[in-house]
């Protein structure tokens, strides 16, 4: 069993674990199964949008699937978010980010 099949099989018995949500994305994306990727972070920040460490992968991969516009709208929601929660230095890593992706463009 794979790693990917590990961490599906565990999310048949805990289905809301936010941290098996992104590790299954991540693992999507280190397949380069980028459609994947995309619905399980998608699946992560519906199910918690709180879990602050998303947004930045989440958009990273937008990013890369060349969907600037919606890495930006995914940038400032986790700005928003990391800002209510007061994770300072995870509204500063998407500042970065947004601030990078705005010079590009």
């Amino acid at each position: 069993m794979n790693r990917k099949e590990q961490l599906m099989s565990y999310l048949k018995s805990d289905s809301s674990n936010s941290f098996l949500l992104f590790a299954i994305a991540k693992e999507c994306e280190s397949e380069n199964n980028l459609d994947d990727a995309l619905a399980w972070y998608q699946n992560l920040v519906e199910t918690d949008p709180g879990y602050t460490g998303a947004y930045y992968h989440f958009g990273k991969l937008l990013e890369k699937m060349n969907s600037n516009q919606a890495a930006k709208e995914v940038y400032q929601k986790g700005i928003e978010v990391c800002q209510q929660k007061n994770d300072l230095h995870a509204a500063s890593e998407l500042r970065n980010a947004m601030m990078n992706l705005l010079m590009e463009d």
